[in-house]
């Protein structure tokens, strides 16, 4: 399976192939592996991953993307913007020079809740919620120094994550989105609808697909998130309950011109299959192209 179309610019992420940066995880393979398989389906650009995966000496991470044929899109910052701003301004300085560094253009910033992982998430206060805007709008400067643009990631375990502090944060900040469309859903946004109302705030895309009882169960507390993983809330492009055809055709109507990044969040055990996760790609990515090529010649 290679990627066939240059009508979007597709892009993928370590965590596909269950590289994250919550303790316990699941089982991570090595990088060589991971982006040997990425290139290996024709993609041609990739996310960085959570700190620490990939080289964050610029030389050595340049070299070792450029081995697999792989430009960098940016990176995934997630950062507790309500209290403490000095750590996540460094945090946020030392990422924006390593993504500029290696040619990335993307900083995709998470409101983080300063807890491990994405099960528990503690409330704000109005004032904290004015430190979140203040200090993500100062992380947006610091990367415009970078020439990198700095989007929200509104996500599962953050403190933006359902729908009605998804509109509390458009309303209050202009920063636009990263459209991550299984999070959104599983948030209980749906991902679709948000993007026809407030077309110019979407800056990235962040393409999932979840199966829709599963995210039920999460959004209700029934289910923590990281054993919901676990039991596949992600799924392949196509085989979940995202309208992921409604959302590309509508960005590409409205002249979206960004990464569309394939993100299937992915927990390995120790008796995952070792294709499993370039298997689950190579679906994402045929569906993908599928739907591009139904999109209207000219738009």
């Amino acid at each position: 399976m290679t990627v066939t179309t240059s009508r979007i610019r597709i892009a993928a992420a370590p965590i596909s192939w269950g590289v994250c940066e919550v303790p316990g995880w699941g089982r991570v393979l090595d990088a060589g592996t991971v982006l040997g398989e990425m290139a290996g389906l024709g993609v041609r650009a990739t996310e960085l991953g959570p700190p620490g995966y990939l080289p964050r000496d610029p030389a050595e991470l340049r070299q070792l993307l450029g081995g697999h044929g792989l430009d960098l899109v940016g990176g995934f910052l997630a950062v507790v913007l309500h209290e403490n701003p000095e750590a996540a301004l460094k945090a946020a300085e030392e990422s924006s020079a390593l993504f500029a560094a290696c040619g990335g253009d993307m900083l995709v910033l998470a409101a983080a809740t300063g807890l491990d992982g994405y099960d528990d998430r503690p409330g704000l206060s109005d004032a904290e919620w004015t430190n979140l805007i203040e200090t993500s709008r100062e992380i947006r400067e610091i990367a415009a120094r970078h020439g990198l643009r700095t989007v929200l990631h509104p996500h599962v375990g953050t403190h933006v994550e359902t729908g009605e502090e998804v509109e509390r944060f458009l309303a209050d900040s202009d920063l636009p989105l990263c459209l991550d469309t299984g999070h959104l859903l599983i948030g209980g946004t749906d991902p679709v609808a948000l993007a026809q109302r407030h077309p110019e705030r979407v800056g990235h895309l962040h393409l999932k697909d979840v199966r829709g009882e599963l995210a039920e169960d999460v959004r209700a507390g029934r289910l923590p998130y990281a054993e919901a993983v676990g039991k596949g809330l992600y799924v392949p492009l196509g085989d979940g309950d995202v309208d992921i055809e409604a959302m590309v055709r509508f960005v590409d109507a409205a002249g979206y011109d960004g990464w569309y990044v394939l993100e299937q969040d992915t927990a390995l055990s120790e008796g995952s299959p070792e294709d499993l996760p370039k298997r689950d790609v190579a679906r994402s990515l045929a569906h993908l192209g599928g739907i591009v090529s139904r999109l209207p010649a000219a738009r």
